[in-house]
């Protein structure tokens, strides 16, 4: 049930800090009915002022002052402790309330972190980006609301209302009808305040996206001179949003007004018959005057409500955006065997993998084997689904139907899905072809895989995937910070850091997807053959898997599988698919001899 208030069930994060919660609360009420005791005194001062007792003439002519100087010192002492818990109370439930914003900002990081790469396709890092930032901080403005208006403005609504009452029945009750009645005005229309905002999100969402878009493919813009294209496409999307903005503000400007008057009434309901009430003399001057002082805190706190009740409007959609995010299946779930110590090889029976979606089959009944310490070149066109199965490997994305397995005919084969997943990432790595390097230092980067690396080892990983020039061209070796992205090396230099930084974990399986697309031959070869080098060093034996579609690396396999139609269509040699497959030469545009 709570699942359908997801504003409610954000607050409900306050459960994990109680005391906190209890003080911040105590100090709410404390503060609440200071201000009721406050305007009482108030008004039993007056009274005593009106009727001449708080000063009067002694019979030798001077003037006893010492309850005017009492009302004095105790309307300041009052005045000081609701100040000093005022002051507390706002510095605890804004510390609270960034308590509860970073637990959700962390739970969000960590279920992007471990949502299955299917999610990630079918919603664009945009969208990721704005319920990070824009919903978390709408969200943040309702946090820090709450506290003032959905603790405090109930606690001295309560207080200044039973006050009223304690007087004259009448006197509070009609003040009491007014505020309801306009509270439930400005509730009937967050409904459409919270439709309106959800499209000012979407509108938000494709702002960041072709932020995003624009700011990571910065190459292509300019070399294909799109910076114009770009630019007004980009401020249609900002108009766009800036008028879906505009329109959930005008919504609310025109809504507030009524409400809000409906509420002031109050202070001529009690202006008017407060007056009658102390001419029939049922009332005092001094609580006549404290009643109008309420009504004035009332009406100027119901008056902020219509503000807050679009702030909460804003927070419920985003608060919905969010956990819509953090409901998302985890379908991806560590399973509880260790993986085998024995050599690993690869196998894939009766695979179907669906694109994004529930679209169609992209792997459809795909089937071949890996045996430990094989070099396998994999083969296909374009949108075949080469990376789709790669990632099939560390579990980055499980498949709708058939079995994964890692080992060997002789040792046995295991599920990937019972495995532990951290152990299972370990050992199987995925280099892909859009390198990807963080804005840290090159030792950093590399050690990644092999945290507690010496920076001998670090050298000699490099020197694996050719990369000495790389480091040698670094102004300060392998404590150069490489930028975003890794934006100060070419493509082939930051394909082989990351070939350094894998083959530095030393897998037992590795995949390189097309990890090599952006090295020369010579560079390319050498690197195939220092790997052969490692898939028998010191006993550890290395499965190779090799996405490509370059001719001279696949020539460097021992195998070499074709992928068609979703399914291996043929495995052979170089040599044997060129005299027999003629989709395999027109794919790599050999000639049959």
């Amino acid at each position: 049930m709570i699942e359908h208030y997801p504003l409610l069930r954000s607050l409900l994060i306050y459960r994990e800090m109680p005391r906190r919660f209890a003080l911040t609360a105590l100090l709410f009420f404390v503060v609440s009915v200071g201000l009721a005791v406050q305007q009482c005194l108030v008004g039993h001062a007056l009274n005593e002022v009106n009727n001449g007792q708080a000063v009067i003439r002694l019979d030798d002519g001077s003037l006893d002052a010492s309850r005017a100087w009492f009302w004095t010192g105790l309307l300041l002492a009052v005045a000081l402790v609701r100040g000093v818990a005022q002051y507390a109370s706002g510095v605890l439930s804004l510390v609270l309330s960034q308590a509860l914003l970073t637990r959700l900002r962390e739970r969000i990081l960590q279920q992007v972190q471990t949502l299955p790469l299917g999610y990630h396709w079918e919603h664009g890092m945009g969208e990721m980006i704005s319920r990070t930032t824009r919903d978390a901080d709408k969200l943040r403005d309702a946090l820090i609301s709450f506290w003032r208006q959905l603790v405090e403005t109930p606690l001295i609504l309560l207080a200044t209302v039973g006050l009223l009452a304690w007087y004259d029945a009448w006197l509070g009750l009609l003040p009491l009808l007014l505020t309801g009645l306009g509270l439930w005005i400005f509730v009937r229309q967050t409904e459409r305040l919270l439709i309106l905002d959800r499209e000012v999100g979407a509108a938000y969402d494709r702002v960041n996206q072709d932020l995003s878009e624009g700011i990571g493919g910065v190459r292509v813009i300019k070399s294909f001179a799109l910076e114009a294209g770009r630019i007004d496409r980009f401020s249609q999307q900002v108009g766009f949003f800036a008028e879906q903005a505009r329109l959930a503000l005008a919504f609310a400007s025109s809504r507030i007004p009524l409400p809000q008057l409906i509420v002031a009434l109050s202070h001529v309901w009690i202006f008017v018959y407060g007056a009658l009430l102390v001419r029939d003399g049922h009332l005092g001057i001094g609580e006549w005057v404290t009643s109008l002082l309420i009504a004035t805190t009332l009406v100027f706190r119901i008056e902020g409500i219509g503000r807050v009740m679009q702030v909460f409007a804003d927070a419920r959609s985003s608060a919905e955006r969010i956990w819509q995010l953090l409901d998302a299946p985890q379908t991806i779930q560590s399973g509880t065997q260790a993986l085998s110590t024995r050599p690993l090889g690869l196998r894939l029976e009766h695979v179907t993998v669906q694109a994004p979606g529930g679209g169609r089959s992209i792997l459809r009944d795909c089937n071949f084997t890996l045996q430990p310490g094989e070099v396998v070149a994999l083969v296909g066109a374009t949108g075949a689904g080469k990376s789709l199965l790669a990632s099939l490997l560390p579990r980055l994305t499980d498949p709708q139907e058939g079995t994964v397995s890692l080992g060997s005919s002789r040792d046995g084969w295991q599920d990937v899905r019972t495995l532990k997943l951290e152990e299972l990432r370990k050992r199987v790595h995925v280099v892909p072809q859009e390198s990807f390097l963080f804005s840290d230092t090159l030792a950093a980067n590399l050690r990644l895989a092999a945290p507690g690396a010496s920076d001998e080892s670090l050298r000699r990983g490099l020197s694996l995937a050719a990369a000495e020039e790389v480091l040698e061209r670094l102004p300060h070796g392998l404590d150069t910070s490489l930028g975003d992205r890794g934006v100060t090396l070419s493509g082939g230099q930051r394909q082989r850091i990351n070939l350094a930084r894998a083959l530095l974990a030393r897998p037992d399986i590795l995949c390189l997807d097309d990890a090599t697309s952006a090295l020369d031959s010579l560079t390319e070869r050498r690197v195939i053959h220092n790997i052969r080098g490692l898939l028998q060093h010191d006993g550890h034996t290395t499965t190779l898997l090799i996405v490509s579609s370059k001719l001279s690396t696949i020539q460097l396999a021992d195998r070499v599988l074709v992928l068609a139609d979703g399914h291996i269509a043929d495995s052979g040699t170089h040599a044997e698919l060129v005299q027999r497959n003629a989709f395999y030469r027109d794919l790599l545009g050999v000639e049959h001899d």
